[in-house]
């Protein structure tokens, strides 16, 4: 695991530092690069991940090298209240495994990414008079990352305008990190093409409606997919878990569509596209 294994450990030079959050891949992944950006800088850092189990990060996380642990808790269903009566416990428990995670891991700073599993462990941080940090890669911030702002030390922003939300004084526009792995790419055109088994000769778009998939992306790529082979086009398409089986049925045969729920591979994605 890259949680820093040189310097001494345990020794006040050593700062641990949880990440909290998850769900999806615009949380997760600028989670895994602020953690990779951390140990540049501070290499004997020790870094613990803190999300949601049964959710993508705890698949995502540890295949970036880092350690994990999940908490039983869940978001609020709007669309059946009543599969929301065992919320209340579930967060209660949730904060009772945040107490226990704290008092054996002992960070010095907690940094909160979105997504519900960040909620207890900032909240909890906070009450320790921990310092805590946000990173807030949407445009809209949600309610629990208003009501933590208020208590952080710092909160970063992908975008400017985001005084309605947070304490001015408090904001930082950092943007969205990037994970190295696509920023320092050498992955030529030639090769990704053969990665999606498409046809270097054809103009290449991508597709990405994050993780879990945009469905009016969706739909509108369905109506129209004969159309890329009209125009002499290819389209690698992540359609988001929700529009895979769908997705992958309705390229089924077309050698010009590449359709998946998830692109491991964001690096030679982009590498592949003309436009994105």
């Amino acid at each position: 695991m890259q949680a820093a294994n040189a310097g001494v450990k345990n020794g006040k030079d050593v700062k641990r530092i949880i990440i909290a959050g998850g769900g999806t891949g615009g949380h997760i992944f600028p989670a895994i690069a602020i953690a990779n950006a951390i140990l540049r800088q501070l290499p004997q850092t020790e870094i613990l991940f803190v999300g949601a189990k049964g959710k993508m990060e705890m698949e995502k996380i540890p295949q970036a090298g880092f350690k994990i642990i999940g908490l039983d808790i869940a978001g609020f269903n709007r669309s059946s209240l009543i599969k929301n009566i065992g919320l209340p416990i579930k967060l209660i428990k949730s904060f009772l495994q945040v107490k226990k995670i704290f008092k054996n891991f002992k960070p010095t700073a907690v940094i909160g990414v979105g997504g519900y599993s960040s909620f207890p462990v900032l909240k909890y941080a906070q009450a320790k008079k921990i310092a805590t940090f946000i990173h807030e890669s949407n445009s809209f911030a949600g309610k629990a990352n208003i009501m933590l702002g208020k208590k952080a030390k710092k909160i970063f922003t992908a975008s400017d305008g985001m005084e309605k939300f947070f304490p001015a004084e408090k904001i930082m526009i950092s943007g969205n990190p990037v994970r190295e792995s696509i920023s320092k790419s050498n992955v030529s055109r030639e090769e990704a093409i053969k990665f999606f088994d498409l046809d270097a000769a054809k103009k290449t778009i991508l597709s990405v409606g994050g993780s879990l998939g945009a469905k009016s992306i969706n739909e509108a790529l369905d109506k129209n997919l004969d159309a890329f082979a009209e125009n002499n086009l290819q389209l690698i398409w992540q359609t988001g878990k929700p529009y895979a089986e769908k997705g992958k049925e309705r390229a089924a045969g077309k050698t010009n569509i590449w359709a998946n729920e998830f692109i491991n591979r964001m690096d030679n994605a982009y590498a592949a596209a003309d436009l994105v």
